[in-house]
């Protein structure tokens, strides 16, 4: 399983949890994996800062079926030291 960790995780906090996800999830998909095999393992505390930040349209951010999802990607929150994006078996 690829992970990409998440500089916010690491104690980076230059940029907004949502551009250093969205980058991970751009950069992933230009080395062709797709959003459907993609999962963010967020923290509580990335969950938290997705679903109050400002800066994301309505249109990147989903709840539908009792799932959250940024950019089509399907959230797991929790249960993670670190947040990561799960690029799946590549």
């Amino acid at each position: 399983m690829a992970n990409a960790r998440s500089p916010a995780a690491s104690g980076h906090h230059a940029a907004s949890a949502a551009a250093l996800f969205r980058s991970q999830i751009e950069a992933a998909e230009a080395e062709g994996v797709t959003r459907d095999d993609m999962t963010l393992r967020l923290t509580l505390g990335d969950v938290h800062k997705l679903k109050r930040d400002p800066g994301i349209a309505l249109s990147d951010i989903s709840f539908a079926g009792g799932v959250m999802r940024f950019l089509g990607v399907k959230i797991e929150p929790g249960g993670v030291p670190a947040s990561a994006l799960d690029r799946g078996a590549t």
